[in-house]
This record gives structure tokens, sequence and C-alpha cells, in this order.
């Protein structure tokens, strides 16, 4: 069993999806082991982003990202990390793969509806940014 990171953003909750991912996460093996809503400031969204600092998209994502509630969540589950990547689909959700949730219900690339750790490295310090261990069960 090994644990990885999700965000359902900002876009798929004023759309009301919540459920609907959730369900996916679940119906895909994985557990929703910590969960929480909560509307990111700025600042917030910069520590999170942090390492995408120097790149172009850093202001456009960290203002996004603080612009309505999100949900965060710690999911556990056999290969967590590489299996929720390949549930969200590619980033761009015009090259994601059919039946993917970026696929199905992306508006663009921004606006692509859920967040996945990148790798087990991230996963850990994307759940400790957001969760005490208290928190996961």
């Amino acid at each position: 069993m090994s644990r990885t990171f999700a965000i359902i953003k900002p876009d798929a909750v004023e759309r009301k999806l919540t459920g609907i991912i959730i369900d996916r996460m679940e119906r895909e093996g994985l557990q929703v082991v910590a969960l929480k809503r909560l509307h990111m400031t700025k600042k917030q969204a910069e520590g999170f982003y942090a390492e995408h600092k120097a790149r172009p998209f850093f202001a456009s994502l960290t203002g996004y990202m603080a612009s309505g509630p999100c949900y965060v969540a710690a999911l556990e589950g056999e290969n967590a990390q590489p299996r929720w990547r390949d549930i969200m689909g590619a980033t761009n959700p015009e090259q994601a793969a059919p039946g993917t949730i970026r696929k199905e219900l992306a508006v663009d690339l921004e606006k692509n509806s859920v967040h996945g750790s990148d790798s087990e490295t991230s996963a850990a310090r994307e759940i400790a940014y957001f969760f005490s261990e208290l928190e996961i069960v």
C-alpha cells in the first residue's frame, strides 16, 4: 500500500463534480484516507506550487487555485501515485486518453479539474502540506 495526494480543483468544485471524482477514485481502488474542503489563499497556493515559481504559468496557476474552494485528499492503495496519475490523464486534456478524468471533465489546460502528485516524494510533501498524521485515517 502506498499514498498519494490529490486536489479537486476550483473549476470542478464550482461545476459540482466533487462526488463524481471521489466516486471514480474509490471505484478505481483508491481509498480516501483524508479529505478536506478549503479555499487556499494566494500565499498558500504559492507555497504549494513553489517548485514552479520560475515558470511563466506560476502567477496564473496560483491565482486560479486561490480563486475558489477546492478539496484536498490523501489517497491510499496499491501503486497509488502512478494509478492516480493514470486515472487523471495527461495535464493537457487535449492529450489525455479517453476515459480519463481530464479528458472527460477538464475545461482547459489550467482548469483541468484535478491535481495529482508526480512522484512518491512529491506525494509525501504535498500530503504533509495540508494534513497532519492525526487527520489521516
